[in-house]
């Protein structure tokens, strides 16, 4: 380890005499780190002797000092936004968080229109905040202006793109595709890191390949990533994988597969499969990732139960739809069919949906099951009626066996990434406990991971997939952003129930030289930055502190 040739006087934060994990996998060694302004100035044994007397020192020892953990998959686009402070990733050690997964950014919007289709996929309801008409460069500024508390890096997203130049319509108008490509070229101008999809969810399940290959080539002549919540994780899965290898094969697109899993009861075990798709397509050339969180439920939409026809035409056509007992019937037809396109209501239980975020504050924690049997409905007609009350309501809902979620985690390729929605209600627990639980529960306790593993796996593999310079791991002239830990106590308390019980362990979490959470505790000072692809580390922003900053 070297000096980054810092003077002794320039160096503003000592992390002493800790494990030093420096975030590619090496063996983890005893050091000190020292910080001068942003950067990482040196990493050494006995370098803390030489500090200034000014210098801020914590002592480290026994603890684990690593990169600051970068979340490769969030939905937290809006949180900025709110009006307090949301310390939920910090907390974890989580320093970046890469947002527009799913396809669903929170821009491009082009017009009112646009906006009012967005807002039951934006989360802007649940978090208590507005949207507006906004090109991509309009909403960096914005979260910039508002004071995030993590760094936050932004893909674009398709269904964004596609509601932007053609509405909730199945079929593409004429001229809709060059528009969205119009749009896509100048959000990875404003500095957007790549592109997703959420062929899933409508709008982007009425998308064919020819239409998502389209959209991945402006991304690939940008050098930018696809990230892609793929067709079908269940009895697709298969299909999906190629499809989704095509579009790469076609394009030359770096892709990440989003949290990669094996959906539904009948698909269980079927990770190695995945796996496996996964390595074939890298000894063809491609270059492919994936991401992952360590639980077994998922969250999503209420709606992502219902087949995608369902929301043809936007809101008032869903709510159509669903008043109607021919339609709900017909629905319900097409749903026990199964394919893409069928919605995920065969991949679970009414007894295993849970309600996480609904405009009735009464039903979060109860499953569809429970709210049938109390209303004397059979369960999908239950659903249609919470969907009815709430379109954008949300669920936490078992999707996953356990041996497959371990040998994800485990995979050199897979990333670490939460999937986290806005921090309200019963929204899942992997919102407030992702990392915290893969270094307790996976790494500590049960062994899936070994420590040095786990934090390249939250660090430099995201930081090297996404094209984030200087992060992702300790060494002289990165950007200081680390976290502390402790790894006998490091975990997560949070249930269903009570997801957002705070994480243990977590002791100093550093944010470009600046100590957001000291002692365990949230200092108030929002201090990350907004990331823009192909753009200098922007410097010379103070951080905003209080609760309306």
């Amino acid at each position: 380890m070297s000096s980054a040739g810092a003077r002794a006087g320039d160096v503003t934060l000592v992390l002493r005499g800790g494990t030093v994990v420096d975030g590619t996998g090496a063996t983890p060694v005893v050091a000190d780190v020292l910080v001068a302004g942003d950067r990482v100035a040196a990493v050494g044994p006995g370098l803390a002797a030489s500090a200034p007397a000014g210098a801020r020192v914590v002592d480290a020892a026994g603890l684990v000092v690593a990169p600051g953990f970068i979340d490769a998959h969030t939905h937290s686009d809006v949180v900025p936004f709110m009006a307090e402070a949301q310390p939920f990733k910090v907390l974890q050690g989580v320093t970046t968080e890469v947002v527009g997964n799913c396809g669903n950014s929170a821009a491009p919007l082009v017009d009112d229109r646009a906006v009012d289709l967005h807002r039951p996929i934006s989360s802007t309801v649940a978090a208590g905040v507005s949207s507006w008409p906004r090109t991509f460069a309009e909403y960096l500024d914005a979260v910039e202006e508002h004071g995030p508390t993590t760094h936050v890096a932004s893909l674009v997203g398709h269904h964004t793109l596609r509601i932007s130049a053609n509405g909730m319509a199945e079929a593409l108008a004429p001229g809709a595709l060059d528009r969205m490509a119009e749009l896509a070229d100048q959000a990875f101008a404003d500095g957007a890191f790549g592109f997703s999809t959420g062929l899933i969810y409508a709008p982007g399940v009425y998308a064919d390949t020819d239409e998502v290959a389209a959209l991945a080539a402006v991304a690939a002549r940008w050098g930018r990533p696809y990230a892609t919540h793929m067709r079908d994780e269940g009895d697709g899965l298969a299909d999906s994988l190629a499809e989704t290898f095509d579009v790469a094969r076609r394009t030359g697109v770096r892709v990440q597969v989003s949290h990669c899993k094996a959906a539904g009861r009948r698909n269980h075990g079927r990770a190695g499969e995945l796996l496996a798709a996964l390595r074939a397509a890298r000894a063809e050339g491609v270059d492919a990732h994936g991401d992952a969180y360590p639980y077994t439920t998922g969250e999503s939409f209420l709606t992502a139960l219902l087949p995608a026809e369902a929301q043809v035409g936007g809101r008032a056509e869903l709510v159509r739809r669903l008043s109607d007992p021919a339609t709900r019937a017909a629905l319900l037809e097409r749903a026990l069919a199964g394919g893409p396109g069928s919605g995920s209501w065969t991949q679970t239980t009414p007894a295993g949906v849970l309600l996480s975020m609904h405009t009735d504050a009464g039903l979060l924690g109860r499953s569809v099951a429970d709210v049938a049997a109390e209303r004397g409905l059979d369960a999908w007609d239950a659903l249609c009626d919470l969907v009815l009350a709430d379109p954008g309501a949300m669920m936490v809902y078992e999707l996953m066996a356990e041996d497959d979620v371990r040998a994800i985690l485990a995979d050199p390729l897979i990333a670490i990434g939460s999937d986290n929605s806005v921090p309200v209600g019963n929204a899942h627990q992997r919102g407030w406990g992702c990392f915290p639980t893969v270094l307790g529960r996976y790494v500590r306790d049960l062994g899936v991971l070994e420590l040095a593993e786990a934090v390249r796996k939250m660090t430099s593999l995201t930081a090297d997939a996404l094209g984030l310079p200087d992060r992702g791991r300790i060494v002289p002239g990165a950007i200081a952003d680390v976290a502390v830990f402790d790894p006998a106590t490091v975990g997560h308390p949070g249930t269903p129930q009570r997801p957002w019980e705070r994480p243990t362990g977590v002791v100093c979490t550093v944010l470009a030289g600046t100590v957001v959470v000291d002692g365990g505790e949230f200092t108030g000072v929002r201090a990350g930055r907004v990331l823009r692809a192909g753009r200098p580390e922007p410097v010379g922003r103070s951080a905003a502190t209080g609760a309306g900053a």
